[in-house]
């Protein structure tokens, strides 16, 4: 197998969702787990810091870069198996491959259960790290089995043993840790009925998110016993901008902090952020947590 292909000095902007960040010092997309570690080998020889991305659409760059390797699970590690045996449908996924495949995989071979997936940006390796979800369902309803690298070994973990919780998984509070891929089970339906819904959530899905614009994807997590689009309106903040840099809480869904044009930097999104969490928690006590992951350095 070909050493891996290390780049140096790789833009972040288009690999991101929100379409903005600065450059990786060093760049790498293995094709399988022998390269994971040798991306993580050539980090320690190195003494390099390590982040991980996926489809790059939970996160926020800084306009800095980030200055170690970016290892990104993406399309060479993009495998979809689906076998259907008396009833149910167990689908064999790689980390790389996006969230929607999955779901359409499901949703053409007439299995039911992951129709949520259809609509959320992301890759499988992301879905399962923080355990996403929408419409009331999430991956842990679906996960069987985690395979992941750590540490040189591969190694394979059940859905239960994974520790799934809201926006959260096991993997969570692993360092130098990389999913592979999963096992979902799901089970046959009524293929007609399967897409008669999965075309009602995506519908919702275009009536109430800014699809036209750039984001991270929801900005904030949901406060216990609150929605923090709902408090971020009730603080006037629907629709609203610090500046014309592009940097807006969306008109459509205020839990959305978009990039209008694709013009606005990390800082200025960044800046607009912090300013939801200070305005909400004045007016309401509620300190917004975000749910996009910070890579880089931004001045507090």
């Amino acid at each position: 197998m070909a050493d891996i292909d290390i780049r140096r000095d790789v833009s972040l902007k288009p690999y991101t969702t929100m379409r903005c960040g600065g450059p990786a010092a060093f760049f790498a997309e293995p094709e399988s787990a022998d390269q994971v570690g040798e991306a993580f080998e050539f980090a320690r020889r190195e003494s390099l810091p390590v982040v991980l991305l996926g489809a790059g659409s939970n996160v926020l760059i800084s306009d800095k870069g980030f200055d170690g390797l970016v290892i990104r699970i993406g399309k060479p590690m993009s495998r979809i198996d689906c076998k259907i045996s008396d009833g149910a449908g167990v689908i064999d996924c790689e980390a790389g491959a996006m969230l929607a495949s999955f779901g359409a995989t499901c949703v053409n071979n007439g299995l039911e259960g992951a129709e949520f997936c259809c609509g959320i940006p992301g890759a499988v390796g992301g879905a399962v790290f923080m355990n996403a979800g929408a419409y009331g369902r999430q991956m842990a309803d679906i996960v069987k089995e985690v395979t992941y690298w750590q540490d040189g070994d591969i190694r394979k973990i059940s859905g239960d043993e994974a520790d799934f919780g809201y926006r959260k998984s096991i993997f969570s509070g692993m360092e130098d840790t990389v999913i592979l891929g999963m096992k979902a089970e799901v089970h046959e339906g009524d293929i007609t009925k399967i897409k008669e819904y999965t075309d009602e959530l995506r519908q919702k899905r275009i009536n109430s998110q800014p699809l036209n614009h750039p984001s991270c994807g929801s900005t904030f997590k949901r406060p216990e016993g609150y929605f923090a689009g709902r408090l971020i309106e009730d603080a006037g903040l629907k629709g609203f901008s610090l500046d014309d840099s592009g940097a807006r809480v969306s008109e459509k869904h205020a839990g959305f902090v978009v990039n209008v044009g694709g013009v606005a930097s990390a800082t200025d999104v960044y800046r607009l952020i912090r300013y939801v969490q200070d305005k909400v928690f004045s007016t309401s006590g509620v300190r917004l947590e975000l749910e996009v992951k910070l890579i880089g350095e931004f001045d507090q």
